[in-house]
Parts: C-alpha cells; sequence; structure tokens
C-alpha cells in the first residue's frame, strides 16, 4: 500500500513537471504549474541534487566576491577581544563598543540573531551540508571572503531565511527575529570614529586586511540605514531604495535622467517605515510575481535580491556586472536551491493523531469554499480510495499544490505601508543590469495571497507579523489581539500553542518573552493587523465562522 501511495505521489508531481517543461523561466506572466516549478531550471536529476547542494553552501557563505562590505575577519577579532594596557587603543576600542554594543567578536554573533548548525543526525530538510569557509564554532550565516590576500566576513542569506523550530535549524526559513539591519545601523555610526591607520598599528593587520577596511569604510558612505520598527521585521528593501538616493550619477554605467541631486530625498521612505518579515523559500516556487506585494514581475527573483543586496551594502556597480555576469553558475544554484525548498511538516514535531482527521476534513471543505478562491487548492491523500490502508502520517499528505497560475494581488484592508514604500525602488527599473536581465518592478494596489504550504510554521501572520496566530488571523481585525509578547520556538509545549498555531497569550506566556524587545503594539504606524474582514470574515456585518469552524479550518492548514 505504501507503494501505491508513494507512485500516485510521483505521479502527480511529474504532471506538474510536464507542464512545467513547456514554459519559459522568467516572463512576465508565465503559468505556474501544479505543484509549482521546484526544479526551475529544468535541470537532469543528478545536476539538479548537484545544484541544490551548492546553493546551500552559497547560502551559508555568502558567494559575491565583490561584496562591498568586506571588513577583515581576523584583524576585527583582535581588535575587540585583544584586551591590553594601550590607553589611547582602549579608548578607541571602547567609544567602538558604546556604539555598536559588541564587546567581543561573540557577542556581535550573538547580536545577528542566527542560529545553529543542524545536527549530525538531523536528516531531510533538516540538514544542510557544512561549508569550508566559516569561522570555527559560528553559526548559520557567517562565512569568510578572501580577496587580495586577505580574508573578510560578511553575512548570507541564510542569516534571514534560517530559523530554528522546536530545536531543527531550517534552512529557508524566516529568521523570525533577524537583526542583520541592526549591524548595518551600528556599523554605519561606528565607521566615522574608525582610522584604518590606527586599527592597523593596534591590531597588527596586514595591508591587505588595512585595505578591505578602507574599502568597506568607504562603501558605508553609499548605504543608507534605517532601524525596524521592531524586533521580527526586516527594513533591508527600504535601505536599498534609501542608499540608492546616495549615490551620484557617474557611479552608474549608464546614468539616466532621474539622477537629478545627490544625495536625494525620499518623499515616503525618509519619514515612513515600509517593514515586512522575510519570506519562506519553500513557497517562490509557487508563484510568478515574488515579494510580499507580488511587486517584482519578471526576472530571475534570486538574481534581483543579489543586485539589492549589494545596492544596500554600497557595492561599486561597475564592479557587481561582470561579476553575475561571470558567475551565473553560481546564481543558477542558489535559484534550485531556493526554488526547490521544502516546507516542514507539523507531523515531523507532533504525532498524527493530534490533528482529528474529522476536523481537518471539515476544515478542507469550509477552506474550499471559502480560502481556495485566493489561496489555492490542496489534494489531500485522505481522499484517495485506499486513504484507510496507508498511515495516519501519510493519509495527512497533501497530493498536489494547486496555486494559482498567475500569482494574484488582492487588497484585503492590510497594512499599506510596505507595500506603498514599493514605489522608492521602481528606481531599480532604469539600471542598465535591470533592463538586460528583465527584471522589472510595478508597484501593486495590496499584496499575494501566499500558497499556505508550510503555514502552520510560519507565525506570526501577515507581512508585518501583526497577528500572532491561526486562531486571530480567522478572527475580524477589531477581536484580535492588539499587544502581544514574541519569542523563540524552543519548546513546542511552552513556546507554541498547538490549538490556535502561534504563540500562547495571556497566562501561558512565557515570562523571559515579557520585555520591550518582544512586545508587539499593533497601534504603531506601519503594524496594524486590520484585514481580511468584510466578506471574507464578516458578512451582513456577522461573522462568518463559527468557534468550531475555526478549529476545522486550522486542523485543515496544520495538514498542508
Amino acid at each position: 500500500m505504501k507503494a501505491i501511495f508513494f507512485t500516485l505521489v510521483m505521479l502527480v508531481t511529474y504532471s506538474g513537471n510536464a507542464q512545467q517543461l513547456a514554459t519559459a523561466e522568467w516572463q512576465q506572466g508565465v503559468p505556474v504549474p501544479i505543484n509549482g516549478r521546484a526544479n526551475i531550471l529544468k535541470l537532469s536529476e543528478s545536476d539538479f541534487l548537484k545544484f541544490q547542494r551548492e546553493g546551500q553552501i552559497h547560502a551559508q557563505v555568502y558567494p559575491v566576491t565583490v561584496t562591498g562590505l568586506l571588513p577583515p575577519f581576523e584583524a576585527a577579532k583582535r581588535f575587540f577581544d585583544d584586551k591590553d594596557h594601550n590607553p589611547f587603543k582602549e579608548i578607541l576600542r571602547r567609544v567602538a563598543v558604546d556604539i555598536s554594543g559588541f564587546d567581543n567578536f561573540n557577542d556581535f554573533l550573538v547580536q545577528l540573531g542566527l542560529h545553529s548548525y543542524p545536527k549530525a543526525t538531523d536528516t531531510g530538510i533538516y540538514q544542510m551540508p557544512v561549508a569550508v569557509d566559516i569561522p570555527e564554532h559560528s553559526p548559520v550565516g557567517i562565512g569568510l571572503v578572501e580577496r587580495n590576500g586577505a580574508k573578510g566576513f560578511t553575512f548570507s542569506c541564510a542569516a534571514c531565511h534560517t530559523s530554528n523550530l522546536f530545536g531543527k535549524t531550517v534552512l529557508g526559513m524566516t529568521n523570525r527575529f533577524p537583526r542583520a539591519n541592526e549591524f548595518f545601523v551600528k556599523f554605519k555610526q561606528a565607521a566615522p570614529v574608525i582610522d584604518a591607520g590606527l586599527f592597523q598599528k593596534w591590531t597588527k593587520a596586514s595591508n591587505a586586511e588595512r585595505a578591505l577596511l578602507e574599502e568597506t569604510l568607504t562603501n558605508i558612505n553609499r548605504v543608507q540605514v534605517k532601524k525596524p520598527i521592531v524586533l521580527g521585521l526586516d527594513t533591508s528593501l527600504a535601505q536599498v531604495a534609501l542608499s540608492m538616493n546616495r549615490r551620484s550619477r557617474d557611479e552608474y554605467s549608464t546614468p539616466s535622467s532621474w539622477f537629478q541631486t545627490f544625495p536625494r530625498k525620499d518623499p515616503f521612505l525618509d519619514s515612513n517605515p515600509a517593514d515586512s518579515k522575510p519570506a519562506v523559500w519553500w513557497n517562490v516556487k509557487y508563484k510568478n510575481r515574488w515579494l510580499s506585494d507580488g511587486s517584482v514581475v519578471s526576472g530571475n527573483p534570486i538574481f534581483t535580491n543579489i543586485i539589492w543586496n549589494e545596492m544596500g551594502r554600497g557595492v561599486d556597480l561597475k564592479q557587481l556586472e561582470p561579476w553575475l555576469r561571470d558567475n551565473a553558475k553560481i546564481i543558477d544554484e542558489l535559484t534550485t536551491m531556493v526554488f526547490a525548498s521544502e516546507a516542514p511538516r507539523f507531523t515531523d514535531f507532533f504525532p498524527a493523531e493530534k490533528i482529528e482527521l474529522d476536523f481537518a476534513k471539515r476544515g478542507e471543505v469550509l477552506f474550499n469554499q471559502s480560502c481556495a478562491k485566493c489561496h489555492g487548492h490542496y489534494e489531500k491523500a485522505w481522499n484517495l480510495p485506499q486513504a484507510n490502508q496507508l498511515t495516519a502520517v501519510q493519509r495527512l499528505a497533501t497530493m498536489a499544490v494547486h496555486a494559482k497560475e498567475q500569482t494574484p494581488v488582492v487588497d484585503v484592508g492590510t497594512d499599506a505601508y510596505r507595500r506603498l514604500g514599493m514605489k522608492s525602488l521602481e528606481q531599480l527599473n532604469n539600471l542598465s543590469i535591470s533592463k538586460k536581465n528583465g527584471i522589472v518592478i510595478e508597484t501593486q494596489k495590496g499584496y499575494v495571497p501566499p500558497p499556505l504550504v508550510g503555514i502552520w510554521a510560519r507565525w506570526p501572520y501577515f507581512h508585518n507579523n501583526s497577528v500572532p496566530s491561526l486562531c486571530a488571523v480567522l478572527t475580524p481585525t477589531a477581536a484580535r489581539p492588539r499587544t502581544y509578547y514574541a519569542g523563540e520556538a524552543i519548546d513546542r509545549d511552552r513556546d507554541f500553542d498547538a490549538d490556535c498555531n502561534g504563540y500562547p497569550v495571556a497566562a501561558k506566556i512565557p515570562a523571559k518573552w515579557k520585555t520591550q524587545e518582544y512586545f508587539y503594539d499593533t497601534q504603531r504606524k506601519g503594524m496594524s493587523n486590520s484585514g481580511h474582514d468584510v466578506n471574507i470574515f464578516i458578512k451582513e456585518g456577522k461573522e462568518i465562522f463559527t468557534a468550531e469552524d475555526k478549529k476545522a479550518l486550522i486542523r485543515f492548514m496544520q495538514t498542508l
């Protein structure tokens, strides 16, 4: 019976792949096939596996060797960690410590909010090959890059897209508490007091290491930082747009008329937030437009993100463009890995029996009636003729994902600041590198209703983390929690409310979460929890889902 089950899975998957073979990859409007585009480059099975593995390495160690910010690794460690009796050095070190908040290099790693590497015993999506160029005992997301005889350190894609889930490290999952923006903010503050000559003298840095520092200090001047409004959100896209405003016309390979002044003001981002949480990777395969608002309407989203990463790191575009041209295979490997990413399953952490099958089946009916028109349709194994011969885990499996062929953008009343901020990024369309690679950004009037694969693991909800649980998502705005405390998912019983699927509330909140840093207030600008009300959860002024309906819907979504 198990053989029949997995044969059916493969037949459905093959059907989706067959549709994929007839389509091109990055043009605007390419239809999304059944089961998405996991093998986006249509590689052979052996190459597909190789590219995934190499992509995981690149995700750990940022591969862009011309990256704009690359402080010297060993010298920086000595600067923070070596305490001596030189009063001038100690004064400079203390000034840097006071600004940065890092008393030693390990503090720096901890403050980045990174996660540990998987255990040797972890398997499946919870394992990853370990890169060579990483500092000893470092977490996932810090890597070393050699340039002109010196090694600098940088953080990678995994810094924001790796998370801990009940003791498992998941590459491709949202880091619930990313702190990469904090590094930029603090380094920008500290840069004016760093003297490369004194740094070299007091850290015994080589000439090559000094050159790395000097280049980094030059490039940080091209970067404009923006602090997130709350821990858990990210300001990378705003940082890219604001950093572009600090560049002069002669820094671009093909200057355009829109470079009028330097630095330029931003009518929106200078005074408004545009924060959002880092996205999960496993949903990318089910879309043909990207970002939470669907504003990237064509072009490889991984290639696009590399450009954005570097614009936010002050890179020299005349160095970046040839690097991208000469390292297409690296981009292909990263792209393959991201599109092939898979979501963690509820049954990886909880017994299948925790999901009452009758409730889940009832939830499927309600979902198809009310939610599928935006969030897609999901074929479940429990509907197979031989379902009673399957194991409890197998019955809960999703046989096929029918995402929308054309990724929709819908305005359901959710907080608008994030999508409004994309207007500032439309200027990227003017870059020759964007035009050559078919990258087009168009501001949208809403957000993408995301595919719900792995939705159970993605709390808190909405693009701005404003809703702590699925119970709250399924409740009209007026009755949702206005505030809540967040925390890491360490203990599956203490840190997670399985019934509501999300953060525990009220008396069940762990005491260590009750700090200002982990406090979420939806009254603040850019953090509204509004949306999904009229004609979704409310019709003719009344809530349409009963408590039992919500329970059934949650049980169904926990199987996706």
